[in-house]
């Protein structure tokens, strides 16, 4: 998993850190490319998502069963497997999340009329009946043409258990769990490309502290056997939640880069930073807006100084930074389902946001989880029985995907600030990539809400040859704006026509409050 280490500048909605290249300014924004530079491969990991048996993320949002009346396959909804092709989703997490730590995988398969219930202890005491197990997420994993990235029990389970899983999953071989499978209903084994060894292991998943959770960590990975002929199984350390520096210091110090092929990193962006009260997703003013893009931007000061971690113990980069939980957490509407909430403008400029940081740091960072799917939290899809909507947020993944598997191109961005009361955040927020085809696509975000923003771009050689030019908007009149049931179509791309090439510049007239995605 190895990556070369990015030597050019790249723009960084960063809080101000000596090492970072984005500057605040006053004035017009200003954007100079290098499209004569190549930094690193962009993993389509980056865009990945997390689907935890929570809320109604699972049963009701992926699974209604093979009876049901809704369009599905196998039990699966067909409209949100389309709409989640559509966005060429690359992997996909499960089944948690707190969930995983208490989760024994022979309760999910077989017979489903035999499968035994138990109750969600992580979420809410509901109970879960197991009918979505191992071989329904094997079947969407395969339905939508991605990775699966599965997370282990260590916090209640065993390393027997967990050994035997993998066995099940990826052995050919004529051994006990493999027979098992086939008794089961399926010959050949799965493709399975990641391997979490337990999650928040110093919380929900056993409290640990980290030197335990090293300890424990290298004694399951040595059991996580490879089974597998053409794929090897990449195993997950848990990592830190937010600013446990020490986390990282520990597990890098003490597991190094033999033992684990990635180390995770949760964060969530609150508007307020209080977990009692986190704010409204849906009725709220500037204040609320702001503090939440400000928050949002402590990821970039999260990555610095975790990866900085990294860097002193492993400068060739063998373990990769998985952020493999993230997005936007508010007071959620749990009438409709546990950590329901809505999702509005403002998730698409935070979702945009973290990915151009994620983007920013693709030397080290081979993949993020967005939390989650359906139904829960910063979700792509929402669903009320038969009927689907999509989310500013699903818009904000569909316009940028153009970047997924790109060569990062670098580039130096200048942006005026965005002041709100005595504070100020960057503006403007930008990545740059090529594609195979060559094409360079920029994407762009401004979340000053009421004011656009004139962007120069200087294209270097490039500005001599542009043919084409074309882009795409996310935006609404207001801040709070967002798809309903009724009204499903608020929020959603629309064709943008505001760049213009002059004297080999390229001139962006941003809008304000808005994502944009231009191809040159």
């Amino acid at each position: 998993m190895t990556r070369h280490r990015l030597t050019s500048l790249f723009a960084s909605a960063a809080i101000a850190l000596a090492a970072t290249p984005f500057t605040v300014t006053a004035g017009d924004a200003t954007l100079v490319l290098h499209p004569d530079q190549d930094g690193p491969t962009i993993a389509p990991e980056i865009y990945g998502h997390f689907a935890e048996h929570l809320g109604n993320c699972i049963y009701g949002g992926i699974w209604v069963g093979p009876d049901s009346d809704i369009p599905n396959t196998r039990g699966i909804r067909n409209d949100v497997v389309d709409a989640l092709r559509k966005l060429e989703i690359p992997v996909l997490r499960w089944p948690g999340g707190c969930f995983a730590d208490e989760y024994h995988w022979k309760d999910g398969i077989g017979p489903r009329e035999k499968r035994p219930t138990i109750v969600n202890t992580s979420w809410g005491g509901v109970v879960e009946s197991n009918a979505f197990g191992t071989h329904e997420f094997m079947d969407l994993v395969e339905l939508l043409g991605c990775e699966a990235y599965i997370s282990a029990n260590v916090g209640s389970g065993t390393v027997q258990e967990m050994m035997e899983w993998v066995e099940y999953l990826t052995s050919a071989a004529d051994s006990p769990m493999a027979r098992l499978r086939r008794a089961n209903g399926r010959d050949e084994p799965w493709r399975v490309r990641y391997l979490g060894v337990g999650n928040e292991s110093w919380g929900c998943g056993g409290s640990m502290t980290p030197e335990y959770y090293a300890d424990l960590y290298r004694r399951y990975a040595t059991f996580v056997k490879q089974h597998q002929e053409d794929t090897r199984m990449l195993k997950i350390a848990c990592g830190a939640s937010g600013s446990d520096f020490n986390w990282t210091e520990v597990m890098m110090a003490k597991v190094g880069n033999r033992r684990m092929d990635g180390l995770s990193l949760h964060y969530y962006t609150l508007p307020t930073g209080n977990w009692g009260k986190k704010g409204s997703d849906t009725v709220f003013a500037e204040d609320a807006w702001f503090a939440t893009l400000k928050q949002t931007l402590r990821m970039e000061e999260l990555l610095q100084q975790h990866i900085e971690i990294m860097d002193a113990h492993d400068p060739e980069q063998n373990v990769d930074l998985l952020v493999d939980e993230w997005g936007t957490w508010y007071d959620a509407e749990d009438a409709k389902g546990i950590l329901y909430q809505q999702n509005t403008l403002r998730d698409a400029l935070v979702a945009a946001i973290n990915l151009h940081l994620f983007q920013d740091h693709a030397d080290r960072i081979s993949m993020a989880n967005i939390a989650q799917t359906v139904n829960v939290l910063q979700a792509m899809i929402l669903t009320d029985g038969p009927d689907m909507i999509l989310t500013p947020s699903y818009h904000a993944f569909e316009m940028l995907k153009v970047h997924q598997g790109g060569t990062a191109v670098p580039l130096q961005l200048l942006s005026p600030d965005y002041t709100h009361g005595d504070e100020s955040i960057p503006a403007v927020t930008a990545s740059a990539s090529r594609d195979d085809a060559g094409r360079i696509h920029l994407s762009l975000t401004n979340a000053d809400p009421a004011n656009g923003q004139t962007l120069t771009v200087t294209l270097g050689d490039l500005g001599r040859d542009v043919d084409t030019i074309t882009g795409r908007i996310l935006t609404a009149p207001e801040i709070t704006a967002h798809n309903t049931f009724d009204a499903p179509t608020v929020v959603e791309p629309t064709t943008f026509d505001g760049a213009t090439v002059t004297d080999g510049k390229l001139v962006i007239e941003l809008p304000a409050k808005s994502v944009v995605v231009i191809e040159i």
